[in-house]
Protein backbone atom coordinates (compact mmCIF):
# COMPACT_ATOMS: atom_id res chain seq x y z
CA UNK A 1 0.00 0.00 0.00
CA UNK A 2 1.06 3.24 -0.89
CA UNK A 3 1.53 5.19 2.71
CA UNK A 4 0.76 8.84 1.16
CA UNK A 5 -3.03 6.91 0.41
CA UNK A 6 -2.98 5.51 4.04
CA UNK A 7 -2.55 9.09 5.13
CA UNK A 8 -4.98 10.72 3.17
CA UNK A 9 -7.46 9.20 5.06
CA UNK A 10 -6.92 10.95 8.28
CA UNK A 11 -6.04 7.71 10.25
CA UNK A 12 -3.92 7.71 12.74
CA UNK A 13 -0.64 6.24 11.88
CA UNK A 14 1.80 4.58 13.70
CA UNK A 15 5.30 3.49 12.58
CA UNK A 16 8.80 1.93 12.93
CA UNK A 17 12.31 2.57 11.84
CA UNK A 18 14.97 -0.12 11.72
CA UNK A 19 18.20 0.21 10.31
CA UNK A 20 20.22 -2.69 8.60
CA UNK A 21 23.05 -3.95 10.92
CA UNK A 22 26.42 -3.35 9.97
CA UNK A 23 27.45 -7.03 10.97
CA UNK A 24 26.26 -9.86 9.11
CA UNK A 25 25.39 -11.98 12.13
CA UNK A 26 22.98 -9.48 13.46
CA UNK A 27 20.24 -9.65 10.76
CA UNK A 28 18.56 -12.71 12.65
CA UNK A 29 18.36 -10.55 15.44
CA UNK A 30 17.06 -8.20 13.28
CA UNK A 31 14.35 -10.07 11.99
CA UNK A 32 13.11 -10.86 15.67
CA UNK A 33 12.75 -6.86 16.54
CA UNK A 34 10.41 -6.87 13.26
CA UNK A 35 7.94 -9.60 14.52
CA UNK A 36 7.64 -8.34 18.02
CA UNK A 37 7.53 -4.76 16.15
CA UNK A 38 4.96 -6.58 13.39
CA UNK A 39 2.72 -7.34 16.51
CA UNK A 40 1.41 -3.81 16.59
CA UNK A 41 0.38 -3.44 13.34
CA UNK A 42 2.36 -0.34 12.06
CA UNK A 43 1.09 1.77 9.18
CA UNK A 44 5.09 1.22 8.07
CA UNK A 45 8.25 0.19 8.94
CA UNK A 46 10.93 2.46 7.26
CA UNK A 47 14.67 0.90 6.75
CA UNK A 48 17.67 3.02 6.32
CA UNK A 49 20.07 3.78 3.67
CA UNK A 50 23.39 3.66 5.29
CA UNK A 51 26.01 6.77 5.32
CA UNK A 52 27.48 6.85 1.56
CA UNK A 53 25.02 4.23 0.48
CA UNK A 54 27.42 1.66 2.04
CA UNK A 55 24.35 -0.62 3.21
CA UNK A 56 22.01 -0.22 -0.38
CA UNK A 57 22.05 -3.83 -0.99
CA UNK A 58 21.00 -4.30 2.77
CA UNK A 59 18.24 -1.52 2.78
CA UNK A 60 16.71 -2.93 0.05
CA UNK A 61 17.05 -6.93 0.91
CA UNK A 62 15.22 -6.26 4.27
CA UNK A 63 13.21 -4.26 2.88
CA UNK A 64 11.32 -6.76 1.05
CA UNK A 65 11.25 -9.32 3.35
CA UNK A 66 9.55 -6.91 5.44
CA UNK A 67 6.87 -6.70 2.89
CA UNK A 68 7.18 -10.47 1.58
CA UNK A 69 7.47 -12.26 4.75
CA UNK A 70 6.09 -10.74 7.48
CA UNK A 71 3.25 -8.95 5.28
CA UNK A 72 4.22 -5.56 6.53
CA UNK A 73 4.15 -2.09 4.78
CA UNK A 74 7.63 -1.21 3.91
CA UNK A 75 9.81 2.65 3.42
CA UNK A 76 12.47 2.45 2.06
CA UNK A 77 15.31 5.09 2.57
CA UNK A 78 16.91 6.85 -0.50
CA UNK A 79 19.64 9.20 -0.62
CA UNK A 80 21.89 11.27 -3.39
CA UNK A 81 25.41 10.34 -1.57
CA UNK A 82 27.59 8.60 -4.30
CA UNK A 83 25.37 7.90 -6.65
CA UNK A 84 24.67 9.55 -10.37
CA UNK A 85 21.92 9.51 -11.78
CA UNK A 86 21.38 6.64 -13.80
CA UNK A 87 22.69 4.51 -10.25
CA UNK A 88 19.50 6.18 -8.75
CA UNK A 89 17.54 4.81 -11.77
CA UNK A 90 18.60 1.84 -11.36
CA UNK A 91 18.00 1.46 -7.64
CA UNK A 92 14.60 2.82 -8.32
CA UNK A 93 14.02 -0.16 -11.18
CA UNK A 94 14.95 -2.57 -8.31
CA UNK A 95 12.69 -1.29 -5.94
CA UNK A 96 9.62 -1.06 -8.40
CA UNK A 97 10.78 -4.55 -9.34
CA UNK A 98 10.64 -5.64 -5.82
CA UNK A 99 7.05 -4.67 -5.18
CA UNK A 100 8.18 -1.67 -2.89
CA UNK A 101 6.08 1.15 -3.38
CA UNK A 102 7.43 3.64 -0.90
CA UNK A 103 10.51 5.43 -0.74
CA UNK A 104 12.21 8.11 1.76
CA UNK A 105 14.04 10.48 -0.15
CA UNK A 106 17.31 12.24 1.23
CA UNK A 107 19.96 14.38 0.18
CA UNK A 108 22.11 12.26 3.01
CA UNK A 109 24.84 13.84 4.74
CA UNK A 110 28.44 14.36 3.63
CA UNK A 111 30.74 11.28 3.60
CA UNK A 112 32.30 10.26 6.83
CA UNK A 113 35.71 12.95 7.18
CA UNK A 114 34.16 15.54 4.79
CA UNK A 115 32.18 18.97 6.32
CA UNK A 116 30.19 19.38 3.25
CA UNK A 117 28.36 17.79 0.92
CA UNK A 118 29.28 17.17 -2.92
CA UNK A 119 27.54 15.28 -5.21
CA UNK A 120 29.25 12.63 -7.78
CA UNK A 121 29.55 14.07 -11.51
CA UNK A 122 25.96 13.78 -12.67
CA UNK A 123 24.29 13.19 -9.34
CA UNK A 124 22.04 15.24 -7.18
CA UNK A 125 22.95 17.95 -4.99
CA UNK A 126 19.59 18.69 -3.32
CA UNK A 127 16.69 16.31 -1.84
CA UNK A 128 13.70 18.11 -4.42
CA UNK A 129 16.12 16.93 -7.93
CA UNK A 130 16.15 13.75 -6.29
CA UNK A 131 12.27 13.85 -5.66
CA UNK A 132 11.86 15.14 -9.05
CA UNK A 133 13.74 12.40 -10.53
CA UNK A 134 11.74 9.81 -8.80
CA UNK A 135 8.68 10.69 -10.00
CA UNK A 136 9.39 11.21 -13.54
CA UNK A 137 10.62 7.32 -13.32
CA UNK A 138 7.94 5.62 -11.43
CA UNK A 139 4.75 5.96 -9.46
CA UNK A 140 6.16 5.64 -5.71
CA UNK A 141 4.42 7.05 -2.41
CA UNK A 142 7.63 9.65 -1.25
CA UNK A 143 8.36 10.93 1.83
CA UNK A 144 10.91 13.58 2.65
CA UNK A 145 12.48 14.57 6.08
CA UNK A 146 11.39 18.02 7.92
CA UNK A 147 13.52 19.33 11.06
CA UNK A 148 11.61 21.09 13.41
CA UNK A 149 14.97 23.54 14.64
CA UNK A 150 16.16 24.13 11.09
CA UNK A 151 18.54 21.65 9.33
CA UNK A 152 22.16 22.07 10.42
CA UNK A 153 23.23 23.74 7.45
CA UNK A 154 20.58 26.24 6.24
CA UNK A 155 20.67 29.50 7.22
CA UNK A 156 18.01 30.14 9.01
CA UNK A 157 14.16 28.29 9.74
CA UNK A 158 12.23 30.39 7.29
CA UNK A 159 14.69 29.19 4.40
CA UNK A 160 14.42 25.49 5.36
CA UNK A 161 10.43 25.90 5.56
CA UNK A 162 11.25 26.96 1.71
CA UNK A 163 13.48 23.83 1.21
CA UNK A 164 10.49 21.93 2.57
CA UNK A 165 8.16 23.44 0.28
CA UNK A 166 10.55 22.86 -2.71
CA UNK A 167 10.60 18.63 -1.97
CA UNK A 168 6.38 18.51 -1.45
CA UNK A 169 6.43 20.64 -4.97
CA UNK A 170 8.05 18.67 -6.49
CA UNK A 171 6.00 15.41 -6.19
CA UNK A 172 6.52 14.27 -1.92
CA UNK A 173 3.47 13.49 -0.20
CA UNK A 174 4.06 13.16 3.34
CA UNK A 175 6.98 14.10 5.46
CA UNK A 176 8.85 12.72 8.41
CA UNK A 177 10.30 14.71 11.14
CA UNK A 178 13.79 14.35 12.86
CA UNK A 179 14.38 13.47 16.46
CA UNK A 180 13.40 16.65 18.86
CA UNK A 181 12.94 16.60 22.47
CA UNK A 182 10.76 20.11 22.52
CA UNK A 183 7.60 19.24 21.48
CA UNK A 184 6.78 23.05 21.20
CA UNK A 185 9.42 22.94 18.62
CA UNK A 186 7.40 20.54 16.44
CA UNK A 187 4.33 22.46 16.62
CA UNK A 188 5.72 25.42 16.01
CA UNK A 189 7.25 23.72 12.95
CA UNK A 190 4.19 22.12 11.79
CA UNK A 191 2.07 25.19 12.27
CA UNK A 192 5.18 27.32 10.07
CA UNK A 193 4.82 24.71 7.24
CA UNK A 194 1.20 25.19 6.95
CA UNK A 195 1.47 28.51 6.57
CA UNK A 196 4.21 28.50 3.87
CA UNK A 197 2.04 26.10 1.91
CA UNK A 198 3.15 22.67 3.23
CA UNK A 199 -0.36 20.85 2.93
CA UNK A 200 0.91 17.20 3.62
CA UNK A 201 1.03 14.99 6.40
CA UNK A 202 3.50 15.81 9.10
CA UNK A 203 4.88 12.38 10.97
CA UNK A 204 6.55 13.83 14.04
CA UNK A 205 9.90 11.48 14.82
CA UNK A 206 10.21 10.17 18.07
CA UNK A 207 13.71 8.73 19.72
CA UNK A 208 13.82 6.89 23.10
CA UNK A 209 17.01 7.66 24.29
CA UNK A 210 19.05 5.02 25.38
CA UNK A 211 22.26 5.68 26.55
CA UNK A 212 24.98 8.63 27.18
CA UNK A 213 27.44 7.89 24.65
CA UNK A 214 24.13 8.23 22.27
CA UNK A 215 23.21 11.46 23.88
CA UNK A 216 26.43 13.37 22.77
CA UNK A 217 25.96 11.86 19.36
CA UNK A 218 22.84 13.27 18.78
CA UNK A 219 23.61 16.57 19.95
CA UNK A 220 26.86 16.42 18.63
CA UNK A 221 24.79 15.19 14.44
CA UNK A 222 21.68 16.41 14.65
CA UNK A 223 21.90 19.33 17.43
CA UNK A 224 18.40 19.24 18.91
CA UNK A 225 17.07 21.46 21.88
CA UNK A 226 18.07 19.51 25.10
CA UNK A 227 15.39 20.40 27.45
CA UNK A 228 16.60 21.50 31.05
CA UNK A 229 15.22 18.01 33.13
CA UNK A 230 16.09 15.97 30.15
CA UNK A 231 19.77 17.45 29.83
CA UNK A 232 20.22 17.66 33.52
CA UNK A 233 18.96 14.27 34.38
CA UNK A 234 21.30 12.15 31.44
CA UNK A 235 24.19 13.85 32.53
CA UNK A 236 23.80 12.96 36.31
CA UNK A 237 22.56 9.31 35.07
CA UNK A 238 25.98 9.34 32.74
CA UNK A 239 27.14 6.45 34.86
CA UNK A 240 24.01 4.39 35.28
CA UNK A 241 23.08 3.29 31.46
CA UNK A 242 19.78 1.05 32.38
CA UNK A 243 18.75 4.58 34.38
CA UNK A 244 19.03 6.19 31.47
CA UNK A 245 17.31 3.71 29.34
CA UNK A 246 14.02 3.75 32.16
CA UNK A 247 14.45 7.52 32.02
CA UNK A 248 14.50 8.16 27.93
CA UNK A 249 11.47 5.62 27.40
CA UNK A 250 9.84 7.79 29.92
CA UNK A 251 10.50 10.84 28.36
CA UNK A 252 9.80 9.64 24.91
CA UNK A 253 6.28 8.28 26.19
CA UNK A 254 5.37 11.95 27.63
CA UNK A 255 6.31 13.49 24.31
CA UNK A 256 4.07 10.94 22.43
CA UNK A 257 1.15 11.43 24.55
CA UNK A 258 1.21 15.04 24.57
CA UNK A 259 1.58 14.66 20.90
CA UNK A 260 -1.41 12.71 20.44
CA UNK A 261 -3.47 14.87 22.32
CA UNK A 262 -2.46 17.77 20.02
CA UNK A 263 -3.90 15.94 16.64
CA UNK A 264 -0.64 14.78 15.73
CA UNK A 265 -1.33 12.69 11.87
CA UNK A 266 1.26 9.73 13.81
CA UNK A 267 3.83 9.02 15.41
CA UNK A 268 6.64 7.51 13.76
CA UNK A 269 9.91 5.81 16.33
CA UNK A 270 12.92 5.67 15.96
CA UNK A 271 13.65 2.29 17.52
CA UNK A 272 17.58 1.83 16.83
CA UNK A 273 16.32 -1.83 16.30
CA UNK A 274 15.41 -2.63 19.70
CA UNK A 275 11.64 -3.62 20.48
CA UNK A 276 11.30 -3.57 23.86
CA UNK A 277 10.95 0.33 24.03
CA UNK A 278 8.63 0.35 21.68
CA UNK A 279 6.41 -2.77 23.77
CA UNK A 280 6.39 -0.02 26.78
CA UNK A 281 5.34 2.98 25.50
CA UNK A 282 2.75 1.36 24.05
CA UNK A 283 1.43 -0.84 26.32
CA UNK A 284 2.11 1.30 29.36
CA UNK A 285 0.81 4.06 27.92
CA UNK A 286 -0.51 4.69 24.44
CA UNK A 287 -2.64 1.73 23.43
CA UNK A 288 -5.37 3.50 25.59
CA UNK A 289 -5.13 7.08 23.34
CA UNK A 290 -4.86 4.84 19.90
CA UNK A 291 -8.14 4.29 18.07
CA UNK A 292 -9.40 0.94 18.79
CA UNK A 293 -8.78 -0.52 15.38
CA UNK A 294 -5.19 0.67 15.34
CA UNK A 295 -3.67 -1.79 17.51
CA UNK A 296 -4.68 -5.45 18.64
CA UNK A 297 -3.26 -7.37 21.71
CA UNK A 298 0.57 -8.99 20.65
CA UNK A 299 -0.05 -12.98 20.42
CA UNK A 300 0.50 -14.76 23.71
CA UNK A 301 -1.31 -12.71 25.88
CA UNK A 302 -0.12 -9.65 27.48
CA UNK A 303 3.26 -8.22 25.82
CA UNK A 304 6.92 -8.89 27.56
CA UNK A 305 9.25 -6.13 27.74
CA UNK A 306 12.30 -8.36 27.11
CA UNK A 307 15.14 -5.70 26.25
CA UNK A 308 15.79 -6.93 22.93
Amino acid sequence: MKIGEGLSTGRFSLSFEVFPPVREGNLGNLYKVITELSEYEPHFISVTYGAGGRTRDKTIEIAHKVKEDYGQNVLAHLTCVGSTRDDIAAILDELKDRGIENILALRGDPPEGEETFTPVRDGFRYANELVEFIVSRHRFSIGVAGYPQKHPEAPSFEADLLNLKRKVDAGADFVITQLFFENDEFYRFRDAAIKTGVRVPILPGIFPLMNYKQFLRIIDLCRPTIPSRLGEKVERLRDKPEEIEKYGVEFALEQSVDLMENEVAGLHIYTMNRSWPVKVMIDEGLRGLLPADRLRTPSGGEAKTTKT
